[in-house]
């Protein structure tokens, strides 16, 4: 009986080591539509590419096999939630920015930060000038970034505006739930346009219920790396902030007229591990209702 238990779990061990190493080397791209009657000015569909969480990663040679897969759905724009680069001392990001070179040529590309970019950014006494430098590379590669802005655009007759939203570091730290607050967004990134569709770039999903009552049309999150580990109808396990089974792991979501598109991401840092949650590439399908 002892050697069937070793067994067993012995080829529970390969299996896990085999998921894993299989699901770090490939990605998945996974369709969601949005129906919205103020979208009612668009003459046809639009495609919006969701990226989120690449840590850097690179598929194939310079990102080929995502490039030639994003090339594949002719997006209308490329938006990007954060978390393309490890924020540690040391960090490297030439692959983020060698992709990011390539998505400009494909469709505009606005970036909002996520908690990698933003810690970055805001020590410097530890982390230099990374940050700036990265940044600089991106915009000579015609990136538009979004922090805590907002960018006015035109899809056929459907006004659009795009809102980049860097919350507080203390949001992201674990074994805290910190609240956030429709104040501390307006102080951000002021009042929503009434007469605009809203999409919001916010890495952290869990502050959705802030989101909607500020008044986001379409929120596009990352942060959780789809949970880690995907327990299926359930969801994923944890969050960056260790909380078990989080309400938002990796799906779309709509709740009270607001969609939330919340990527699995791209890439891994720390831990590298995925279990029966394959890395994704989101394309969004906006339409009139």
């Amino acid at each position: 009986m002892i050697k069937v238990i070793i067994a067993v779990v012995v080829v529970g061990i390969v299996f896990a080591l085999m998921e894993n190493a299989r699901e770090l080397s490939r990605f998945k791209t996974v369709h969601y539509q949005i129906v919205s009657p103020k979208l009612s000015g668009l003459y046809g569909e639009k495609k919006l590419i969701h990226l989120s969480d690449l840590h850097d990663k690179c598929y194939g040679t310079d990102n080929e096999p995502l490039l030639r897969a994003i090339r594949k759905e002719q997006p209308d724009l490329i938006l990007i939630s954060g978390d393309m680069l490890v924020g540690v001392v040391g960090g490297t990001y030439q692959n983020a920015v060698k992709l990011m070179e390539k998505l400009t040529k494909i469709a505009p590309v606005y970036y909002t930060n996520g908690n990698h970019e933003q810690r970055l950014k805001e020590r410097t006494a530890k982390y230099g000038d990374v940050y700036a430098g990265y940044k600089k590379s991106l915009e000579s590669a015609d990136v538009t970034f979004l922090e805590n802005e907002r960018a006015e655009l035109m899809l056929d007759d459907c006004k659009v505006t795009l809102y980049g939203l860097e919350i507080p570091l203390k949001c992201y730290e674990r074994f805290e739930e910190n609240p956030l607050g429709v104040q501390c967004i307006k102080e951000c990134i002021g009042a929503p346009d009434s007469e605009s569709y809203n999409i919001l770039l916010a890495h952290n999903p869990m502050y959705f219920e802030d989101y909607k009552e500020w008044g986001a049309d379409l929120v596009l999150a990352g942060h959780l790396h789809g949970g880690v580990i995907r327990i299926p109808g359930i969801g994923g396990l944890i969050s960056p902030q260790a909380a078990l089974i989080p309400k938002y792991s990796g799906e779309l979501t709509k709740e009270d007229g607001s969609y939330m598109s919340l990527s699995k991401g791209l890439g891994t840092h720390t831990v590298n591990l995925r279990m029966f949650n394959p890395a994704e590439l989101i394309v969004l399908h906006l339409r009139a209702e």
